[in-house]
C-alpha cells in the first residue's frame, strides 16, 4: 500500500491561503454540469420522439388516431422535425450540450410549434399530440429561470386554447375539445409550479451539500497544512505495518530510505512494534536518521479489541535532542545565572593576581626562578580568564536569529575572513557542489561553531603531521532533503572511550583548555535544530559533522 505523503505536494508552493467556506446565505449558482445532462438527454429525446412521430405515420399502426385531418401537414411537420432534432444534436455535440438561454428557449420553442401543427393535422387533441408539450414544459421549468418556465407554459396553454377556438368557429373543433385544452393548459402549469418547486427544495439541497462539501474541503485543507507543518512528525499505520501518511517532519526525523512505497525497514518496523507491545507507556527512543534519537509515541486510532491485526495506528515523533535541552534548559536556567555571578565575581581578584604577577616579572629584584613562578601564575590566570569568559557567554547566550541561506556561499565567505586569521603556511581545503544547498541557521553563531572546529582540526593536524591542515565539505543528503557541512582534519582522531563525552562541559584531554569549545559548540547547533556529531569520513579520517534541519522548517 503507498504511503499519502503531507508535505509541499499536497500544498501550493505559492503559499496562497485555502479558499474560504462560502457564507451560509450566499446563493450559490445551478450546477452547469447537471443542465448539460438534461441537455443531452432531451436532446436524444426530441430526436426519438421525432421519428417516432414519423414512424407512427409511416407505418400506419397509429392510422385514424395521427395525421387524420392534414396528412400532407403532418408528413411534412414531421420530416422537417426530425431533420431539425438531428441538426441541433449534431450542433450542441461538440461544445457538450453547453447551450445560451436563449438558444435553450429557441429549442422549447420550436417543440411547442411543431406541437400545435402535429395537433390541427391531427385533427385536435383528441390524438394525444398535446400532452406531449408536459415533457417540453417541464424540461423548460429545469431548464430556464422561474419566470421563464412559466412563461412558456402559459404560451403553451394559450396557443392550445385558441386553436381551439379557431376550430371551433371552422368547425373543425367541438365545445369539448374547448374543455380539453382548458384541461391541459391547467396540466401544463401544474406539472410547471410542481417542478419548479421540486427544483426549488433540490437547489436548496445542493446549496447546502456544496457549502457542506466547500466547509469539508476547506477544513481537510488546513489539516493538512497544520499537519505538514508541524515540528512534530506524525506517523499513521495501517494494520499491516504500512504508512498511510507521513508528514515532513517525520520523514525528515526518519529519513527517507528507512519508508520506501509504504513499507517500513525492517528495523524501524520492529522498533514501533516493540513500543505498541509494551503494557504501560507506548513510549521510547528510537534510531533516526543521521545518528539522531527520537521519542516515539504509539497509540492506537481504533477501540475495537475484536480487530487487533487491523487497527491503524498513530506515530508521534520528536528529536530527542530538543526535549533534552529543554529538559537541561529548565534546570541550569538558576544555574547559569548563578555562575554568571560567580565567574563575574571571580574576574576582580583573577585581575589582580594576574596584574601583580606582571609587576613582580618587572621587578629586578627577583631572580629567574621567582621569574618563571611569575609566567606560571600568569598563563594559569589567563586560562581561569578564558573560562570565565566561556561560561559568561553561556549564561548570556542570545537567541539564534537563523536565516535561509546557501550554504555553499556562506561556507565560501567564511573562509575567506578565516583565512585571513590563521598563518600562511595554513593548508586549507574545501569542497562545494555546484548548485546550491539551502540551509537554515544563524550565521553568527554557526561562524562561531566552524570557527571552533576549524581551529581544533589545525591543532590536531599540526600535532600528527606537522602541517596546519584542515578540510571543508559541502553536501546535500538526498533521502533527508538537508544540507551537510563536514570539518575534516589530519590527526588521531578521538578515542573510542571518549567519543561520548566529547560534547560534555568541561570535558577534555589535553593539558590546555577549557573543554567548552564542543559544548558550546553543540549547544548553537542544537539551537536551530542541527545535528553535530564526531565520526570517521570516507576515506577514514577524523571528521566532525554538521547536519542541519530542513530549509522549510520554521523553528
Amino acid at each position: 500500500m503507498s504511503s499519502q505523503t503531507v508535505s509541499d505536494a499536497a500544498i501550493p508552493r505559492d503559499n496562497t491561503p485555502a479558499q474560504a467556506p462560502a457564507p451560509h446565505n450566499a446563493e450559490l449558482p445551478r450546477p452547469r454540469l447537471r443542465q448539460r445532462d438534461l441537455l443531452k438527454i432531451y436532446a436524444w429525446y426530441r430526436v426519438v420522439i421525432a421519428l417516432v412521430l414519423l414512424g407512427l405515420f409511416a407505418s400506419g399502426i397509429s392510422r385514424g388516431a395521427v395525421g387524420t385531418l392534414h396528412p400532407a401537414l403532418y408528413l411534412n411537420t414531421a420530416i422537417t422535425y426530425a431533420v431539425l432534432n438531428i441538426a441541433w444534436l449534431l450542433y450542441l455535440y461538440p461544445s457538450h450540450f453547453k447551450a445560451s438561454p436563449l438558444r435553450k428557449g429557441s429549442i422549447l420553442s420550436c417543440d411547442i410549434l411543431v406541437f400545435l401543427l402535429l395537433i390541427q393535422a391531427s385533427g385536435g387533441l383528441n390524438s394525444g399530440v398535446g400532452y406531449l408539450m408536459l415533457t417540453t414544459c417541464a424540461v423548460g421549468s429545469l431548464l430556464l429561470d422561474r419566470r421563464m418556465g412559466a412563461f412558456l407554459a402559459a404560451i403553451a396553454s394559450i396557443a392550445v386554447i385558441i386553436q381551439q377556438l379557431f376550430g371551433l368557429l371552422t368547425g373543425e373543433a367541438t365545445t369539448q375539445d374547448i374543455v380539453s385544452a382548458g384541461s391541459l393548459g391547467i396540466l401544463l402549469f401544474t406539472c410547471v409550479t410542481a417542478l419548479q418547486y421540486l427544483s426549488a427544495h433540490i437547489r436548496i439541497a445542493n446549496q447546502k451539500a456544496e457549502q457542506e462539501r466547500r466547509q469539508a474541503a476547506h477544513l481537510q485543507r488546513l489539516t493538512q497544512q497544520i499537519v505538514a507543518q508541524m515540528q512534530t512528525g506524525v506517523l499513521v499505520l495501517d494494520g499491516q505495518g504500512n504508512a498511510e501518511l507521513i508528514n515532513r517532519s517525520a520523514q525528515q526525523l526518519l529519513g527517507v530510505n528507512r519508508i520506501v512505497g509504504g513499507q517500513l525497514s525492517p528495523t524501524l518496523n520492529e522498533s514501533l512494534e516493540a513500543l505498541r507491545r509494551q503494557s504501560g507507556s507506548h513510549s521510547g527512543i528510537i534510531q533516526g536518521a543521521g545518528h539522531s534519537e527520537l521519542r516515539a509515541s504509539v497509540t492506537s486510532l481504533s477501540n475495537d479489541r475484536t480487530s487487533e491485526n487491523r487497527r491503524s495506528t498513530l506515530v508521534f515523533l520528536e528529536d530527542n535532542r530538543k526535549l533534552s535541552q529543554q529538559a537541561q534548559q529548565l534546570k541550569l536556567a538558576s544555574l547559569g545565572r548563578l555562575t554568571g555571578s560567580i565567574a563575574h565575581e571571580i574576574r576582580n581578584p583573577l585581575g589582580a593576581i594576574s596584574h601583580a604577577a606582571q609587576l613582580l616579572a618587572e621587578s629586578d629584584s627577583i631572580g629567574n626562578e621567582d621569574r618563571q613562578l611569575t609566567e606560571i601564575i600568569s598563563r594559569h590566570s589567563q586560562r581561569v580568564n578564558q573560562i570565565v569568559e566561556n561560561v559568561m557567554q553561556l549564561s548570556r547566550r542570545q537567541p539564534p536569529a537563523p536565516q535561509l541561506l546557501d550554504l555553499r556561499r556562506w561556507t565560501e565567505e567564511f573562509l575567506r575572513d578565516y583565512t585571513a586569521s590563521v598563518s600562511p603556511d595554513t593548508i586549507i581545503k574545501y569542497t562545494v557542489p555546484s548548485t546550491p544547498v539551502p540551509a537554515r541557521f544563524d550565521p553568527s553563531q554557526m561562524s562561531q561553531v566552524v570557527t571552533n572546529l576549524c581551529n581544533n582540526a589545525i591543532r590536531h593536524s599540526s600535532l600528527a603531521t606537522g602541517v596546519p591542515e584542515v578540510e571543508l565539505s559541502v553536501t546535500h543528503i538526498a533521502d533527508r532533503d538537508c544540507a551537510r557541512l563536514e570539518i575534516i582534519d589530519m590527526g588521531n582522531g578521538v578515542a573510542e572511550e571518549h567519543a561520548d563525552q566529547i560534547f560534555e562541559p568541561f570535558f577534555t584531554t589535553e593539558s590546555s583548555g577549557a573543554g567548552l569549545g564542543l559544548y558550546i559548540a553543540r549547544e548553537l547547533c542544537e539551537s536551530t535544530r542541527a545535528n553535530i556529531y564526531y565520526c570517521r569520513s570516507q576515506d577514514k579520517r577524523s571528521c566532525f559533522r554538521v547536519e542541519f534541519s530542513h530549509a522549510d522548517q520554521v523553528f
